[in-house]
Parts: structure tokens; C-alpha cells; sequence
């Protein structure tokens, strides 16, 4: 199978519309029209409660997952720096695919749980550490917004200076992730300045209104 062609499925893989689909087959409503308008977990946390939040998650998670481990079916050793960077590129297609679903007319979430997944399927050590502080800061201040953008800059840290990660691309993907979802944050870090970012339920549903103009 051609690098071009796993690329390409890496992107439809992360075009599933996981939040859209939820929200229009089990609540009779558009995710994208609530809340912050984002189709990804925080705002389905955030609208339609735990139990949804969490699905949507763990669905996201798999998009990144599943695209990265499609580096199987490529020509290159499983060691070897070319077989990490198409890794990085599956990652990274299967994200654009979930900011930019072709399935949803190209309006998605942020892929924070789709960029995840990617880390998981890469490197699954520094996920789970990263898992570690994004449910720390969840449980201490119920913020999604801020738990992901902690776990974001944790993971240059976690690559540099615990990891000691040896391929170059990688820890400056891992610097450019941080940076990037610091600025795909730039709302919500303004509420959280100001005091009026959401808090998201975590034991309890939300009661969602159906027919919400």
C-alpha cells in the first residue's frame, strides 16, 4: 500500500464525526450549534453530559489510534526514522481529518482526543503520563479546556527531559503540539482569565434540551 494511500485513509479515518453523529442520532440535535460550536469531546462533555462526553472521547482517541498504526502496512522497518515520521504523518492526517471532516461539511472539534490517540499509538508510555495529568487537572478544576492544555505542555517536557526521545521530528512535533493547542486555546484561556469558562459535569448528565434554538 502506498505512503500516499495510508495517508489518505488517515484522514477519513479522522473525518468520523464522532460528536455530530452522537448528537443527531441519541439527542435529536447538532453539537455544532451549542455551546462553543466545536464537534469534539469538551463541548459534548460540556452539552450533553459524561456518559456522551466520554464516548465521543474514547471514539476520537481510536481515530488517532487506529490512523497511526496503518504505518504497518508501509515498506519501512518498524525502528527506523522514516517508519516514525509516516507515523507522525498518519497522526497528523487523521487530526486534519477530525478538525476538517470531510463527512460534516469540514466543521469539526479541535482533535485534542484524536491527537492523543496518535501520541498512544506512537509512544505509549508518555501517554499515559500525559492521561495522568489531564485527569489531575480535570478532577482538581472540572475545566477540560485547561486539563488539555496542561497535558499539552507537558508532553515536550515528558519527551525532552524524561523520555530523552532520540529522533528529531518527534520532539519537535511534541514542542509544535504544545504550541499549537495553546493557540487553538486562545478562547478558552481568555474565559478561564476571566472567570467564565465552563465547567463540565463529571458524575452526572446534563439534561439536554432537544429543540434548542
Amino acid at each position: 500500500m502506498t505512503i500516499a494511500v495510508l495517508i489518505v485513509l488517515a484522514y477519513l479515518i479522522g473525518s468520523i464525526p464522532t460528536a455530530v453523529w452522537v448528537s443527531k442520532k441519541m439527542y435529536g440535535m447538532d453539537i455544532r450549534e451549542h455551546g462553543s460550536g466545536n464537534a469534539g469531546a469538551t463541548n459534548t462533555f460540556r452539552i450533553l453530559g459524561s456518559r456522551a462526553g466520554s464516548a465521543v472521547m474514547l471514539v476520537d482517541m481510536l481515530k488517532g489510534f487506529i490512523a497511526v498504526k496503518l504505518s504497518i502496512f508501509s515498506p519501512y522497518p518498524w525502528t527506523s526514522e522514516p517508519f516514525v515520521n509516516l507515523q507522525i504523518f498518519l497522526g497528523l492526517a487523521a487530526v486534519l481529518g477530525h478538525i476538517f471532516p470531510i463527512w460534516a461539511e469540514f466543521r469539526g472539534g479541535k482533535g485534542i482526543a484524536t491527537l492523543f490517540g496518535m501520541i498512544l499509538g506512537i509512544q505509549p508510555l508518555a501517554a499515559v503520563s500525559l492521561v495522568g495529568v489531564f485527569l489531575l487537572m480535570l478532577f482538581l478544576t472540572r475545566y477540560v479546556s485547561l486539563s488539555s492544555i496542561s497535558a499539552s505542555i507537558a508532553f515536550p517536557l515528558l519527551i525532552l527531559f524524561i523520555f530523552h526521545e532520540p529522533e528529531v521530528s518527534y520532539r519537535l512535533f511534541a514542542i509544535a503540539t504544545a504550541c499549537l493547542v495553546v493557540l487553538t486555546h486562545h478562547k478558552n484561556i481568555g474565559r478561564l482569565l476571566s472567570g467564565n469558562e465552563n465547567k463540565v459535569p463529571l458524575f452526572r448528565k446534563r439534561r439536554t434540551r432537544r429543540h434548542q434554538h
